[in-house]
């Protein structure tokens, strides 16, 4: 995904041909509706927030100051209307101590599979608290560098880390709980 063509797109669409946004929207919908999904994890309500966030970004163009990458931006949007948009209407969620333990296909040491620890740890991540959660799909499932994660939540990058160590902590115990592994004090 190039910045120039990002550029380009918004110089033809602030110039009034509006069909160039339809440039911006290939190139970032999937990511946005990846992005959406690990926040809600409701494949529809993901899709129907990126509309929203692309309706927002278009309404929004001129207020881009290119200080950062269209992209950032963009992100910093997105991510500004999901966290908002599930503030509003939550994401149904289970609390970790209530959820329910994986069950079957076990893997052949009697551990769980990989499909069913990714389950699981998703599942952990989405019982943080909403600070917490937000800037692990960020950094670790989305991808982002801290600068990124932490521009995109309106944080400073020393915020942003304090929040991902407290996540790490929560996560740690909690989820061996889960693996039927002895928790850091128990070893």
């Amino acid at each position: 995904m190039s910045a120039s063509e990002d550029e380009a797109d918004v110089e033809r669409v602030l110039s009034g041909d509006t069909v160039a946004f339809e440039g911006i929207v290939r190139r970032w919908q999937g990511p946005l509706v990846n992005l959406a999904y690990r926040f809600c994890r409701d494949r529809g309500r993901a899709e129907d927030m990126v509309q929203e966030a692309f309706l927002r970004a278009f309404r929004g163009l001129a207020r881009w100051r290119r200080q950062a990458a269209f992209s950032t931006w963009l992100f910093a949007l997105a991510t500004n209307l999901y966290c908002s948009e599930l503030r509003r209407l939550p994401a149904r969620t289970v609390p970790l101590d209530q959820a329910p333990e994986p069950q079957e296909p076990r893997a052949a040491d009697g551990g769980l599979t990989s499909e069913d620890r990714d389950r699981v740890v998703r599942r952990a991540v989405h019982a943080l608290p909403a600070k917490y959660r937000e800037a692990v799909i960020l950094y670790y499932f989305h991808g982002m560098n801290v600068d990124a994660a932490a521009q995109s939540l309106g944080l400073a990058e020393g915020t942003l880390k304090a929040r991902l160590h407290r996540a790490r902590e929560l996560l740690r115990g909690r989820l061996p709980r889960l693996f039927a592994l002895p928790s850091p004090k128990e070893a």
